[in-house]
């Protein structure tokens, strides 16, 4: 027995000193502002960038596969060290962003069954295209809220509610959400599109009393080119000066003007709560 432990703790000693040695003859130097810039990035490790953790991303932009702001988390500041640290200009957007979701459906869309399952919005998506009448909304199970990996965002009535103060832009909910309903837009943008229903006005409208129903006003009434028509209306953020315009303009409400996360320049005339009652819109109903 004794000379089986001499053995094994013999052959440990040996193995050891190979791997001693092989670390000390194959040791390869790496470059010092590859670890700088590991070290400047949050270490987050969410995996937002498209690369495994952020000793995947820093190795990218150290590499030159990747630009200095990729990080979403680190923002501009981050970009901004980094471009430091390589002796480069930052290209980094300057303007932070924050999640939101395309949707103010919630109460407002129409429910065709009981959801019973498992709050998970793609099993939802997977049971007869979800429980509301809208293929296009917010089922509200809240899959967004858990994928968050910096809890900025919680459920509340039914949508998703970010906390700007916690969001960092990861994108992580984006990519989670099984109705391509969240987003990421600048902070400073206030007037936004709340409907991603691309249905005919008659038919976003039964499914949603808040749809947009394609009615090009909003379009008309912008003096900036900033919105457009499509399937469904669209801001261009770029050209956006949160003028309100288009809020005023909505028959349905579709688009609205929000400071601090709160809806506000939201005037509902009594004879329009009902849905189009009064409104005069071109919109294929």
């Amino acid at each position: 027995m004794l000379n089986t432990l001499i053995i094994f703790l013999l052959l440990g000693l040996l193995l050891g000193g190979i791997l001693a040695f092989a670390s000390v003859k194959f040791h390869v130097e790496t470059d010092p502002k590859l670890d700088e810039i590991i070290k400047a990035l949050p270490g987050a490790n969410c995996g937002a960038c498209g690369y495994p953790g952020c000793s995947g991303c820093g190795t990218a932009i150290f590499e030159g596969k990747a630009p200095v702001n990729s990080c979403p988390v680190g923002g501009t500041t981050t970009a901004t060290v980094i471009s430091g640290i390589l002796g480069i200009e930052s290209d980094s957007d300057n303007i932070p962003k924050v999640a939101r979701v395309k949707c103010n459906g919630a109460t407002n869309a129409k429910t065709i069954y009981e959801y019973s399952g498992a709050k998970s919005c793609l099993l939802a998506k997977n049971s007869f295209s979800g429980m509301k009448a809208c293929d296009f909304g917010c089922f509200g199970l809240g899959t967004c809220a858990v994928s968050c990996p910096f809890d900025a965002i919680e459920m509340v009535n039914g949508l998703p509610k970010v906390n700007p103060k916690k969001c960092t832009a990861c994108g992580v909910c984006v990519k989670a959400c099984p109705q391509f309903l969240m987003e990421l837009i600048p902070q400073n943008q206030q007037v936004l599109v709340n409907c991603n229903n691309t249905d005919k006005g008659k038919n976003a409208m039964a499914a949603c009393k808040v749809a947009c129903i394609k009615c090009k006003k909003c379009e008309k009434a912008c003096n900036f080119d900033a919105i457009h028509v499509g399937k469904v209306a669209i801001i261009d953020y770029t050209k956006c000066t949160n003028c309100g315009a288009c809020v005023e303009v909505c028959p349905t409400h579709s688009i609205l003007r929000y400071e601090n996360n709160l809806i506000v320049n939201l005037h509902i005339k009594e004879e329009e709560k009902s849905g189009c009652a009064g409104c005069s819109a071109n919109c294929e109903r």
